[in-house]
């Protein structure tokens, strides 16, 4: 099941509504005790359903999740949709130039700050989640990508688990790598992080920025699992397909 609300991204984006999607696993309506993990994600237009999609094609995660009966809560959150770059901006971590985009204010930590302190609140009060860090995990694709680093980076007391697809490493410069390595990672910090192998020749130095961040979290004893996707695209269609293969990372644990 998904739901479907409204509330305001009140730091970035005033008073108006912006989109919240929660999956809920058919096991919660099957075990009403019961309680599950969270895994938070960005772009949340493009996460479940095709009409809602930016390019008419979306994830179909919760498809998935229903298939293999996965018991976990998805918690997805529209993007900023505010000319010039609301989404651009909202995230990054950063301010950065760029020579197709212009100076964009980077406002990543002011979106996080909101995420981590007025919807997870609002997200444990009202579903049955396990609210602890290791049961709160984050992931994205490109810009949600490199906001999913961020996130386990710098809310890392809040985040143990983040997948990052795609993440859009070269527009901020290094510096998401500078920020890992002055991190402090709890220990089991998991990330899954891949790029596809269409994509690297894309971005000047790409496959220098994704090779530095993979280092750098292995250097902090991240449990890193990194992929170069054969064949992979910078789409929604190509992300889909790398479903199975994240959510096993954040699923994943062995006693």
């Amino acid at each position: 099941m998904i739901e479907k609300w409204g509330i305001p991204v009140r730091p970035i984006t005033g008073r108006a509504p912006r989109t919240v999607y929660v999956y809920l696993p058919q096991a919660a309506k099957a075990r009403p005790e019961a309680r599950f993990p969270v895994l938070y994600m960005f772009d949340g237009h493009n996460v479940f359903f095709d009409e809602d999609a930016t390019y008419g094609k979306s994830w179909g995660l919760g498809d998935y999740l229903d298939e293999t009966g996965t018991p976990l809560i998805v918690v997805a959150v529209d993007c900023n949709h505010r000319p010039p770059h609301g989404r651009l901006s909202e995230y990054s971590p950063f301010t950065f130039d760029d020579p197709q985009f212009g100076h964009v204010v980077g406002k990543g930590r002011r979106f996080m700050d909101w995420l981590t302190g007025t919807l997870k609140p609002v997200i444990d009060g009202r579903y049955p989640t396990k609210p602890g860090r290791e049961s709160t995990w984050i992931a994205g694709s490109s810009m949600g990508g490199l906001m999913s680093l961020f996130a386990v980076s710098a809310y890392n007391d809040v985040f143990s688990r983040a997948a990052a697809l795609s993440p859009s490493l070269w527009l901020v410069n290094g510096r998401m790598t500078g920020m890992i390595r002055h991190a402090e990672f709890a220990p089991g910090t998991v990330v899954y992080m891949d790029y596809g192998s269409r994509e690297m020749g894309g971005h000047k130095g790409m496959l220098r920025c994704f090779m530095q961040a993979a280092d750098a979290l292995l250097e902090k004893d991240v449990r890193l699992t990194s992929r170069i996707v054969p064949n992979g695209d910078h789409c929604e269609a190509c992300w889909e397909e790398q479903i199975p293969f994240f959510v096993r990372v954040l699923t994943y644990d062995r006693e």
